[in-house]
């Protein structure tokens, strides 16, 4: 069978499982940039308490985060730890956002889209997922986000390997699925879902909507 066709069956599983996700959650693209770059190695939870210490404190905008100074943002981002870090990691981004397109964020995003995520990946603390995550649920650029979760769930299937690089996964989701930005965003949604409810390190084999599909999961039972 085809890797399209399966990616197909894979998704129409996890919707009828999960049902739509609604994910990014952000009521503006710069929410949802920030939420982006907090979230890096820690829980969403986490991040959604410091978006609300960022609102609360009138910081949960890109202007307001560039006229601001570290030491103001990072007390109420220390819920996600690296605090200190992800602060820096703010500024130059917004540094990145003011130098290039004058802090327009609608300007920013008229780039084409690769180009775009060229310059993005020349931000320093900016990676590959976060990146695309930017691209995908703030900009509504068609490119598949490609995270741990991803890489767990399809090499336990066997449709990838696990030692693929960031590159080769999403050139597979991506040759393989229609270019669909709903397509891309729900299905990325599903698979984080999936990967933090059930096929977690230690996994649910049982409760798995894909457990069909899985050639680990024999191995996964009789441990």
């Amino acid at each position: 069978m085809k890797s399209s066709v399966i990616l197909e069956i894979i998704y129409k599983k996890l919707l009828k499982a999960f049902h739509h996700r609604n994910w990014w959650p952000g009521d503006t693209a710069d929410e949802i940039i920030i939420g982006a770059i907090l979230t890096q190695n820690v829980s969403w939870n986490n991040v959604e308490k410091a978006i609300e210490n960022l609102k609360q404190h009138n910081l949960c905008t890109i202007e307001q985060i560039h006229h601001s100074n570290m030491e103001k943002i990072t007390p109420h981002i220390r819920s996600t730890f690296y605090f200190n870090e992800k602060a820096k990691k703010l500024k130059n981004f917004t540094e990145f956002l003011y130098t290039h397109y004058n802090g327009d964020v609608c300007k920013m995003f008229q780039t084409t889209t690769w180009t775009l995520r060229k310059q993005l990946l020349q931000i320093k603390g900016i990676g590959e997922e976060t990146a695309d995550s930017i691209l995908l649920y703030a900009g509504e650029k068609p490119v598949f986000v490609i995270d741990a979760y991803t890489k767990r769930i399809f090499s336990r299937i066997g449709l990838t390997k696990p030692d693929w690089s960031y590159t080769e996964y999403q050139q597979f989701f991506m040759e393989n699925l229609p270019e669909d930005i709903g397509l891309y965003n729900d299905f990325h949604a599903q698979i984080v879902n999936l990967g933090k409810s059930i096929c977690r390190i230690k996994p649910l084999c049982d409760e798995c909507p894909l457990n069909n599909f899985c050639e680990k999961k024999l191995i996964y039972l009789t441990k």
